[in-house]
């Protein structure tokens, strides 16, 4: 995909307003587990809501996604690979949660971020969150950086590579007492599966509609 930044953000805002891939692209980096299947859709649950970034960042190769890399020494998902987000407070809209936790994270301003929409909701059992994820872009090449405790490193990952099917591939892990099937996108040598992968698959599924007529 040969496409700049620039160009890419008003054909996300459009496929954005469509109907969405939904539940269908998710179930794509689900793990093989015929209850986590089941259960994706945050109707009628009493869950604690987030909202959550995808942000694309201009760097020399063209747009990248930004991915957050938690410290190794955390007691819970240590290591493990997410989007800027957060848990809702006092109201706020979920919008405003994605990008107050964006520049708590990796220090990005909120006034630098265009919104461009959003993507399906998504009901993540072990924390009992309910995500909301929003797709976001920096017109400028704004300098990120961890500034929270929890975040060990940001990664800028070139968006052609995470459209390319070889990051794509599965392994089985012992989850709940059972051997399951899970899907993960291989990204510069770090495993980005789960929510975070099911919401990227969603993500992905869009640029390749908005970008169809420029391949």
């Amino acid at each position: 995909m040969a496409v700049s930044l620039s160009s890419l953000a008003p054909r996300l805002t459009e496929r954005l307003g469509d109907p969405l891939p939904g539940h269908e692209a998710h179930l794509r980096m689900a793990p093989r587990d015929s209850a986590r299947q089941a259960d994706l859709s945050v109707n009628a649950r009493a869950c604690r809501e987030a909202g959550v970034l995808l942000l694309l960042h201009p760097d020399d190769a063209g747009p990248s996604v930004v991915l957050t890399v938690r410290r190794d020494h955390l007691s819970d998902h240590a290591g493990q690979i997410s989007f800027p987000g957060g848990r809702r407070e006092n109201g706020e809209p979920l919008s405003a949660t994605a990008l107050r936790e964006a520049e708590e994270e990796v220090n990005l301003s909120p006034a630098s971020v265009d919104l461009l929409g959003a993507l399906t909701p998504l009901f993540i059992p072990p924390s009992n969150f309910c995500a909301h994820p929003f797709v976001g872009h920096a017109p400028s090449t704004a300098s990120l950086r961890p500034t929270d405790a929890e975040v060990g490193r940001i990664l800028q990952v070139p968006l052609p590579r995470l459209l390319d099917p070889a990051p794509r591939t599965t392994e089985t892990h012992l989850l709940n007492g059972r051997n399951v099937d899970v899907p993960y996108y291989d990204v510069a040598g770090h495993t980005v599966w789960g929510a975070t992968a099911m919401m990227l698959a969603e993500f992905l599924a869009v640029v390749r509609d908005a970008t169809a007529s420029t391949d």
